[in-house]
């Protein structure tokens, strides 16, 4: 059971900067869109100009000590906080040691405590997940921050008047103060080139005026609307370090790691796949649940989705003769995820980057059915650890650039004999590589015309699928140099993408069936240690993710841990574009809506569809982007016009009114 530790939820906030009250009415808007996240209490407060709003998801310490907002007992400080601080019990201590005194047992307090004995400078202390917002009303501030990879989300935007936060973008198109138009520029590098990260790597969301506070970022902000930021965390902090035994020291992390995200008082799952990451959280919660005496009736629920496509039952089945677990299966046919896809991107308020995604929530609603409300699952470990085919090349990359041919080529030919392929061929395109990003990719010239012929491809493919008021707004900028090595590719994934948006993907849903997502791969000192390692712990001869392979010897079956394919969650999209989802894409290509909009070459895009079908091209992925954007442009309150000429954003009335207590 668990100790007081915090519950998941959702904030939404208002200050007021032009001197006059929050308005309740527009806090409680907010609070109220996104019930879903915090479904079993809800609280407000509003002192002046500041108005917060919280909505709560019990998990542990499931009495009213967990309600928010949480006043410190002084009076003076406030705080909304969304997430978990797994070492509060230590920090509790310290803080008892420096006089503190406690009303409740959770982590809430603990944080408020944390922040008026340290300030700012209680950020570094903090191991969890997080996004909270204290309002200061000696210092008249507010102070808020994300924890060091974004777990949990935190919205904002700013209006001449007010400045919002949220933890869905919902919240704060609820609030009716700005809007919130979707972003073209960002819409634009979606439909054309497939990616959902901005294209000057900001915190942008597909809605102008609506952005997000970065990962590792902190800031205070006064009331009268001076907004100071920083980051309290960053990768450039990690450098190399010795580790005398890293497989030991992993392992030991990790299942400290697990066994804090296994806290709570009421059942936990993990989301299984047949791969390495969720096969060891599953093993390892298997081993300490029998160690804590837990009773074997007591089961332990994995959630699956399996696809005659990619089928990975022989290696579930592995993993549920080793743990006992009980295994339920997700059943959906591709119509009914079709069907439900309008549901999905309104609680992610922005598009998917797949399929899986529709899969992913699947899987969150039959663990809320089991009464399942807390599940483990593996994010994060294929970008700290290497865990992508993509990355062997730039392993090799660097051992080139080290000077290390003989290491590389030795290398290749490890993989090659495992995974196939022409190792002479490999060698060639690796040393290639190097040579053009370390000397060409240098020079600016040479990345200008790079970004002209990949202008020219874009132009001969999908950009045949959409009018100029889509391409035009494509960035143009060349590509910033980077140099290829696997450090740098790591750290782009753990800090740009993919991972923040699989993190996404795991908040919306898993909160929008009330339920909450723990990751024990995203523990910072697991992430810290992937770091601190030589590259050959993440990536050696055939394998990916080394040091977690050699960490999890004896602990899950060898056919799992040596196992050298991925699947993960997959979908097969490209057959559903050549069967069930190729009629229900032509209707919507056939909509009024859609020819209104002016933004599609409707012909290109059926005739490229009629292709995939032949299966003379496979472009599942590109046909869903377009599927997905036109039932998203089609939600409540989304657009329904061609892309809108820049405005001023309007404001709502905020008259003041009584403030409300908690």
């Amino acid at each position: 059971t668990g100790d007081g530790v915090a519950t998941m939820c959702g904030i939404a906030a208002i200050i007021a900067t032009g001197g006059g009250a929050a308005d309740a009415a527009v806090v409680r808007r907010m609070t109220d869109s996104i019930r879903h996240r915090g479904p079993d209490d809800v609280g407000y407060l509003v002192s002046g100009p500041v108005a917060f709003g919280f909505r709560r998801l019990s998990i542990l310490d499931l009495t009213p000590s967990g309600h928010q907002p949480f006043v410190s007992a002084d009076g003076t400080c406030t705080i909304v906080f969304n997430g978990e601080i797994y070492n509060y019990i230590e920090l509790r201590r310290e803080l008892q040691s420096l006089g503190h005194t406690f009303r409740s047992t959770g982590d809430t307090e603990v944080l408020l405590h944390a922040y008026q004995q340290w300030g700012r400078e209680c950020l570094p202390k903090l191991n969890g997940m997080w996004a909270f917002l204290i309002f200061d009303a000696k210092r008249g501030v507010v102070f808020g921050s994300r924890d060091r990879f974004g777990v949990k989300p935190l919205f904002r935007a700013r209006t001449r008047e007010h400045v919002m936060f949220a933890s869905e973008i919902k919240a704060i198109r609820a609030s009716g103060l700005c809007a919130a138009r979707p972003n073209w520029a960002l819409a634009a590098e979606f439909l054309c080139r497939s990616s959902l990260v901005a294209p000057d790597d900001t915190e942008a969301t597909f809605y102008d005026g609506i952005d997000q506070v970065p990962a590792g970022g902190a800031f205070e902000l006064t009331l009268d609307g001076r907004l100071t930021e920083w980051r309290h965390w960053s990768l450039d902090d990690v450098g190399r370090a010795a580790v005398s035994d890293p497989p030991a020291t992993f392992f030991s992390l990790f299942e400290d790691s697990v066994r804090l995200r296994m806290r709570s008082d009421v059942p936990v799952g993990v989301s299984l796949s047949g791969g390495l990451d969720s096969t060891a959280i599953l093993s390892v919660m298997a081993r300490l649940r029998e160690e804590s005496g837990i009773l074997p009736g007591d089961a332990l629920h994995a959630f699956s989705y399996l696809s005659d496509e990619f089928d990975e039952s022989a290696y579930i089945a592995q993993t549920i003769d080793r743990t006992r677990a009980t295994l339920n299966r997700v059943e959906i046919d591709p119509a009914t995820l079709w069907e439900g896809m309008d549901n999905v991107l309104a609680y992610h308020d922005e598009p998917l980057h797949s399929p899986t995604a529709l899969i992913s929530f699947e899987i969150y609603r039959l663990a809320a059915r089991m009464g399942v409300k807390v599940v483990l699952c593996g994010q994060g470990a294929d970008e700290s650890l290497g865990g992508y085919t993509s990355y062997f090349i730039d392993y090799w990359c660097t051992l080139v650039r080290q000077g290390r041919l003989r290491r590389a080529w030795d290398e290749i030919g490890a993989n090659v004999a495992r995974h196939g392929g022409d190792r002479a061929a490999l060698f060639r395109t690796v040393v290639g590589r190097v040579a053009r990003m370390d000397v060409l990719g240098r020079i600016p010239a040479y990345r200008q015309a790079a970004a002209r012929r990949r202008r020219g491809r874009e132009r001969a493919g999908q950009l045949r699928w959409f009018t100029r008021e889509i391409t035009d707004a494509l960035s143009d900028a060349s590509p910033r140099w980077q140099d290829p090595s696997l450090d740098t590719a790591l750290r782009r994934s753990v800090e740009v993408g993919p991972l923040p948006l699989y993190l996404r993907i795991e908040d919306r849903n898993s909160m929008a069936h009330s339920v909450e997502a723990r990751l024990p791969f995203m523990d910072y000192r697991l992430i810290t240690l992937g770091f601190q390692l030589p590259d050959d712990w993440k990536v050696r001869g055939p394998y990916n993710k080394f040091v977690l392979r050699e960490a999890l010897r004896g602990q899950i079956p060898e056919g799992v841990r040596t196992r050298i394919d991925k699947m993960g969650f997959p979908s097969p999209v490209q057959s559903w574009f050549r069967g069930p989802f190729h009629d229900a894409l032509q209707d919507t290509l056939s909509s009024a809506a859609t020819r209104e909009r002016g933004i599609y070459d409707v012909r290109a895009i059926r005739a490229d569809l009629e292709r995939h079908r032949r299966g003379e091209i496979t472009i599942g992925n590109a046909l869903f982007n377009v599927a997905q954007f036109e039932r998203w442009l089609a939600l409540p309150g989304g657009a329904t016009l061609p892309p809108p000429s820049p405005v001023a954003p309007t404001l709502a009335d905020t008259s003041a009114m009584a403030p409300v207590s908690s």
